[in-house]
């Protein structure tokens, strides 16, 4: 909250002791790998273990040798400028052009460029393969790929083929989605830049990975789409201040039963961006002592973005303070990505029906079910599209620390991947001295993925069970649990197992069920589906 020399001074500090601590204590859990122990403690002793990202070796020059790379590749994303239409470009710019351009060569050149940016990584990137791996080696696993699927309570091998289970679930979606956004951009564009069949071309849509097409809703906004309400406009005409918005967000987990926020929240979050200093204003929920010291820290401006993430943010509160009687090393989620889902589950429930209660909307401003094509495709573009690009992004991973993709292969392998999964090319030719997995912040900065794409399948599963919990009748997407106090308890009753036990148990708790389901989500934007497929009739859908 307070960006300066001194803070940053003592923010790398004390980072460096948390991860010398983490290193010690996961050394000193890797010695009972192969011991047989007491489930609980065999639990807390695979929590110690699990909890390096990256580990590195026992021995202290190979592990300065990691640091520095690592220090060197995050450094290197960073710091990364592009030289654009006669001028340096940072990437935070860069995101935003990529949203608003629509001049293909302009797009093409701003992509290069910036993939450009990771090349130097490449040999960087080989060598803290060959150490981290051996770093898990002396922690009990055969490389880092093996570790990070091993977080999951089954063996990495089964929680892979769990992963591509559930994208089975989800395929047929994402491949009708892909099929009406490349006609859509083949009729801007024409055959020339977009052609009718095959893979999309990457830097047409609207984000510099591919990830989120939300920014192409214009040109993707199903024909005849009837007007609805703006959220904001209704926020503004309201007089909200952050201050209400977080005061509403809070009124939705009482409205389950949960209990107020201590009065400290209020006196210690960061709600407005200061005047009189630097602060970081991404968004992010906070528990300083594992008690009644919550926080969120965003710099709220009274629009319906925000409105949903102070929603979000709240969810990591809440489910903070509801494990905070579990001891320290499960006083987090059932697993990583719980945490990320129960905001995005109580951000779900922000519709018409909600807005209503709440007195935002009026009852005769709700519009018809049938207007709500047009607000499922724009959550399609954000949701459904990220799907198949999460997949890639840790399976190019495991496969490299495994082996099966060699160092002479990384970019191939990179194209491959998201050819299979996700249908899209690069704008140009590609080869070997380039490092396009780099390009991203999460693998320059060895951040895991598969966290997101779990979290958005369990986002929709959570919202069904509640909605079905609640007794809801009528369009999934149009329920709201706002107000119910059983779907509280069951939904309370799992986050208090915070990581205590196996995920099932927690999933089985709210949902009642022990299996993630993609097929919530399915059911939820089976409206949207239906019109996709009507619209798509008649054209050649897969890129094979």
């Amino acid at each position: 909250t307070y960006i300066n020399f001194d803070t940053e001074w003592l923010l790398q500090r004390s980072d460096a002791e948390a991860t010398e601590a983490r290193v010690r204590l996961a050394s000193e859990a890797g010695r009972y790998a192969g011991v047989e122990l007491p489930t609980d403690v065999r639990r807390k002793v695979d929590l110690l273990r699990l909890s390096l990202v990256l580990p590195a070796p026992q021995g202290a020059e190979a592990a300065a040798e990691l640091s520095r790379i690592t220090t060197a590749l995050a450094s290197r994303y960073s710091t990364g400028t592009i030289d654009y239409q006669g001028r340096e470009v940072a990437l935070d710019e860069l995101e935003t052009l990529m949203g608003t351009e629509r001049n293909p060569q302009r797009l093409e050149e701003m992509w290069t460029e910036w993939h450009a940016v990771a090349a130097p990584m490449r040999a960087d990137y080989a060598r803290m393969v060959e150490i981290a791996n051996q770093g898990a080696r002396d922690l009990g696993f055969e490389d880092v790929g093996q570790m990070w699927l091993s977080n999951y309570d089954m063996p990495a091998d089964e929680m892979e083929r769990e992963v591509e289970r559930l994208w089975g679930q989800l395929a047929p979606f994402y491949e009708e989605l892909h099929c009406y956004a490349r006609a859509r951009l083949n009729a801007h564009y024409g055959d020339a830049v977009q052609p009718e069949t095959g893979p999309i071309r990457a830097d047409l849509l609207g984000n510099m990975w591919a990830q989120d097409w939300s920014t192409l809703m214009p040109m993707m906004r199903p024909r005849g789409a009837r007007a609805t309400y703006d959220t904001t406009a209704l926020l503004t005409r309201a007089g909200y201040t952050p201050v209400t918005m977080t005061e509403t967000a809070e009124r939705f987990y009482t409205s389950l039963g949960l209990a107020e926020l201590p009065d400290t929240f209020w006196e210690r979050s960061l709600l407005e961006r200061p005047r009189d200093r630097d602060v970081v204003c991404h968004a992010s929920a906070w528990d300083l002592d594992s008690r009644e010291d919550l926080r969120v820290k965003q710099c709220i401006q009274i629009n319906a973005e925000h409105f949903q993430t102070i929603h979000h943010e709240l969810g990591h509160n809440y489910y903070q303070r509801a494990y905070m009687n579990q001891p320290y090393l499960y006083q987090n989620g059932a697993h990583d990505g719980f945490h990320e889902a129960i905001g995005d589950f109580i951000a779900l429930n922000i519709t018409p029906e909600y807005l209503v209660e709440i007195g935002l909307l009026r009852r005769n401003q709700v519009p018809a079910a049938s207007a709500d094509i047009s607000l499922l495709m724009e959550q399609a573009l954000g949701k459904i599209s990220f799907l198949p690009f999460a997949l890639t992004m840790d399976q190019w991973r495991w496969q490299v620390f495994d082996g099966r993709i060699t160092p002479d292969r990384y970019n191939a392998a990179w194209w491959e991947l998201r050819e299979r999964y996700q249908g899209i090319a690069p704008p140009n030719a590609r080869d070997e001295t380039m490092f396009d997995p780099g390009a991203k912040y999460h693998i320059a900065n060895n951040v895991p993925y598969l966290r997101y794409f779990l979290s958005y399948v369990l986002q929709f599963q959570f919202y069904e069970a509640a909605c079905q919990q609640a007794g809801w009748e009528g369009p999934l997407h149009r329920c709201t649990v706002y107000g119910n106090t059983e779907v509280g308890q069951r939904f309370n009753a799992m986050m208090e197992m915070g990581a205590s036990r196996p995920w099932p148990d927690a999933l089985e708790a709210f949902t009642g069920t022990r299996q993630m389901d993609g097929g919530a989500m399915a059911r939820y934007f089976q409206p949207l589906m239906a019109y996709m497929e009507e619209e798509n009739e008649g054209q050649e859908c897969g890129w094979d």
